[in-house]
């Protein structure tokens, strides 16, 4: 399902064009197109990595114990919850639809073939870099030491690919990028802080969630956060316009010395 919804993200990439004068970004459609359509490639072969993983045996399940489990994810071993499973996929499908609400801005409206060029890049970006995770690791899931939970699960292709957190780290994504691109079309907005702060508290919710399901132990939660983050914010960040007033050249000086001293703002 999410890998269909990236790809259904690469016809909007497509129309991106050159920014206009009222964009803070600068965009190419055939690189950054490119960048997306790479990063597609990167989400198929990891699909197909997990596919052709071995999948845990009844015996394999039979030799595993909560004590194997590091410390600090150890209170986790165990959970299972099918009700927190189905509730985190609501905020997680509803992340990818969120940025739609910068179409309510004009000025982002009037950009939004560049724009949702960005968002396919950034989604498909976060794509990759999870089924490409997912397919090389092998961590349990919580839910494989859960004692209530069907063998059928636990012997399923998806047991080991706790390592990390795919649902966290897509939707930090969406929400961040949603963030990212409303602070810099609107530099004095007092919705701002607001802004930032839901786009933090949806994908925490979703960690939360999904910790509570036994899909994913507290550490791969924390990278999936933080991988999601930083894609959300980096892709917009990268194709911001360079602005002569960021440098700044102030004459100084003393008893000792005359120069001059070069600021860079960013």
């Amino acid at each position: 399902m999410r890998l269909l919804l990236w790809l259904l993200l690469l016809p909007c990439a497509v129309w991106g064009q050159a920014s206009t004068s009222s964009s803070p970004y600068s965009t190419n459609w055939l690189r950054d197109g490119g960048i997306a359509v790479g990063a597609i490639g990167a989400t198929v072969a990891g699909n197909i990595l997990i596919e052709n993983k071995d999948r845990l045996t009844e015996a394999d399940l039979m030799g595993l114990s909560q004590s194997d489990v590091n410390s600090f994810d150890r209170f986790a071993a165990g959970n299972y919850s099918t009700s927190a499973e189905t509730i985190s996929d609501f905020p997680f499908y509803g992340s990818f639809l969120a940025p739609l609400l910068l179409l309510m801005d004009p000025d982002i409206k009037k950009n939004a073939p560049q724009v949702y060029l960005l968002y396919g890049q950034a989604l498909s970006l976060a794509g990759g870099m999870y089924s490409m995770t997912a397919g090389l690791s092998r961590r349990k899931r919580p839910y494989v030491y859960a004692p209530d939970a069907p063998v059928e699960i636990k012997t399923d292709k998806q047991a080991t690919n706790s390592f990390y957190a795919g649902h966290t780290a897509a939707t930090a994504t969406a929400t961040f990028f949603l963030a990212k691109v409303y602070h810099d079309f609107n530099p004095d907005s007092p919705a701002r802080p607001y802004i930032w702060a839901a786009a933090a508290a949806v994908p925490a919710a979703v960690g939360f969630l999904r910790l509570k399901a036994g899909k994913h132990f507290l550490s791969d939660n924390i990278v999936g956060y933080a991988v999601g983050t930083t894609i959300g914010i980096l892709v917009p960040e990268l194709h911001r316009r360079a602005k002569n007033k960021n440098i700044g050249l102030v004459p100084v000086s003393s008893r000792y010395f005359n120069g001059a001293q070069l600021t860079y703002n960013f």
